[in-house]
């Protein structure tokens, strides 16, 4: 789904890692990681609410986050519904 928004700009060869920056390293805006959300949501059918989860972090955060951090988060939201 990263390498999809990558797509629109033309950036389909990016290296895309665990410590990777969503504003560093892919030069992506906060549009961007709005576009990213709604992809998560409807992949994940409602069970991953990416836009909420960057609405609780502050503007430092937003812009020091990693992949990494979107995949824990992923996980961490899948696993919380397989309990429900």
């Amino acid at each position: 789904m990263v390498r999809e928004v990558l797509g629109e700009y033309g950036l389909d060869d990016a290296v895309i890692e665990m410590d990777t920056k969503f504003h560093q390293d892919l030069e992506l805006e906060s549009i961007d990681l709005v576009a990213l959300s709604g992809q998560l949501e409807q992949h994940y059918d409602g069970r991953v609410n990416f836009a909420e989860f960057i609405a609780d972090l502050e503007l430092d955060e937003i812009i020091e986050l990693t992949v990494g951090r979107l995949v824990d988060f992923v996980v961490s939201c899948l696993a919380s519904d397989k309990g429900e």
